[in-house]
């Protein structure tokens, strides 16, 4: 399983050169403005370099009074993204949040993780299951089913394409090359050649460390090895119909990959995931695929000053792509857990030091992206159309369900095997599972619909994928799934249906 819920699925160097963005130069001395030599004297530089968001007003006055602000707290500027007002900023002062809070016109500042800079974190992001796995018999069978059926090679082994109907819709409209999904994730190798085809380079982008690098192959995995998330949730996407390998929901659509995921340990931090939608706004991108929550919390309280600062600082940039058109699709996250309980418990926060065990409110404390509003929120589903054993779930928390995969549900043969099949970094195929795998199946639905909609707007291909959806209702005898036939806490509006997609 991946958490990926990255969790990754999800995240690391860290540039600490000054970054400030171009329109920051009518600030005075900006590019020197964080320097050791203008940090007043009275302002503790002794403690470990860190990273945090600032958020402030919008307004050009506001903007340049919080620069000179930050500057004299010890704060370096690494970016500033001006027209949705957060500023990244690393400081060694101890007190440097406290400090800038107390700014007029800072409207939430925190620290975007508990360890210093460069800090080594860890991450499940689950164990692939490889194609040399199969047995010839298995291979064979599945080569013949594909000539037989005009698929692609691989194709029989993808039971997630039929239960969504996607098989189908490819036959009527695969998807449309003027619709982009921005991969929000660990990076894609985008020399695999079932992603070559369909794969956007101007639209991608290297975020970590919360600038924006788009020299050539920066947006590619740092270790194909163990960062194969991205180039798998890309591939569920939009792998092409090209007689080699897999298929994916939509293979006439373009992916980007905008990679935030940090070297060795795969965290997702705030400065990189902000850098990532704002690129993805300003780069014409339709969808954006999050398989993934905001490291280090699991769950962001609003009753945290640093933790209220990352909800607000990507809320901010979420909100953004969405105002400049892309809809933003995100994993429900993989701990079985019950997102409109009163309360729950994480024990695996922070996960870059040391966790603690907290009991938090789902109301008031959020999975980050995934609970933004705005956000299509995804739960996972097995081969029988139940909710996969992993899979977070909750009445009015989940907004749709897709094939995620589930080793306990099982699909006959070929396959024989329940979790879910794409492209992997250095032109391999492998299985994961994960509401990690759910999510890229919504993205490229929402992209068929955009396909066939082209001027219908986020908030409307949202309206859609939950009114076409198919909604299997609670199990009998489930009690943890509550509702109705058609809205529940199981599969929310119901399962995706890419065939509708392209014809209504």
């Amino acid at each position: 399983m991946a958490h990926p819920r990255s969790r990754r699925a999800r995240a690391l160097a860290v540039p600490l050169g000054l970054a400030l963005t171009a329109s920051l130069g009518f600030l005075p001395n900006a590019a020197t403005a964080a320097s050791p030599d203008s940090v007043p004297a009275a302002v503790a530089t002794d403690g470990p370099l860190r990273s945090y968001v600032v958020n402030t007003a919008t307004d050009q006055a506001t903007v340049g009074k919080v620069a000179k602000a930050i500057a004299k707290a010890g704060g370096m500027v690494i970016t500033a993204h001006e027209q949705i007002g957060v500023f990244v900023v690393h400081s060694a002062n101890p007190k440097f949040a406290e400090t800038i809070r107390g700014v007029n016109g800072v409207q939430s500042a925190g620290a975007t993780r508990t360890a210093p800079l460069k800090a080594s974190g860890t991450t499940d992001v689950g164990k692939p299951q490889k194609l040399s796995k199969l047995s010839k018999d298995q291979l064979k069978a599945a080569s013949s089913a594909a000539k037989a059926n005009g698929q692609e090679p691989l194709e029989p082994l993808q039971w997630d394409l039929p239960a969504i109907k996607a098989d189908k819709a490819a036959a009527v409209n695969p998807g449309s090359k003027d619709v982009t999904v921005a991969v929000i994730d660990t990076g894609v190798d985008d020399t695999h050649p079932d992603l070559k085809p369909n794969f956007s380079a101007k639209q991608s982008a290297n975020c970590v460390g919360g600038v924006a690098d788009t020299s050539k192959g920066s947006w590619r995995p740092y270790d194909p090895e163990n960062d194969y998330h991205g180039t798998h949730v890309a591939g569920e996407i939009a792998a092409a119909r090209n007689g080699l390998g897999v298929a994916g929901v939509a293979p006439g659509v373009k992916i980007s990959a905008i990679k935030v995921s940090e070297p060795e340990t795969s965290l997702f931090f705030a400065e990189s995931v902000v850098c990532a939608f704002v690129f993805a706004a300003e780069h014409g991108v339709e969808v954006t695929n999050n398989s993934y929550y905001v490291d280090p919390w699991m769950f962001n309280c609003k009753d945290d000053a640093d933790q209220a600062a990352i909800i607000d600082a990507v809320g901010r940039a979420a909100k953004y792509a969405e105002r400049k058109g892309a809809i933003n699709v995100a994993a429900a996250g993989n701990s079985n857990m019950d997102l409109a309980a009163d309360k729950l418990v994480d024990t695996s926060s922070p996960n870059d030091s040391t966790p603690v065990e907290r009991t938090i409110n789902p109301k008031t404390c959020w999975d980050v992206p995934t609970q933004l509003p705005g956000t299509v929120t995804v739960a996972s589903t097995g081969v029988n159309k139940l909710k996969s054993y992993f899979s977070n779930y909750g009445l009015g928390a989940i907004d749709v369900a897709a094939p995620g995969g589930d080793k306990t549900q099982v699909p006959e043969l070929p396959a024989k095997n329940g979790n879910i099949l794409s492209t992997m970094p250095g032109g391999d195929w492998a299985y994961l599972a994960g509401t990690s795998m759910a999510s890229p199946h919504v993205s490229g639905v929402a992209a068929l619909l955009k396909s066939t909609h082209p001027k219908s707007s986020p908030q409307e291909i949202q309206w859609l994928l939950k009114a076409q959806a198919d909604n299997p209702g609670c199990p009998a005898g489930d009690a943890t799934c509550t509702g109705t036939k058609h809205v529940n806490s199981h599969f929310g509006y119901g399962i995706v249906d890419a065939l509708d997609a392209v014809k209504k």
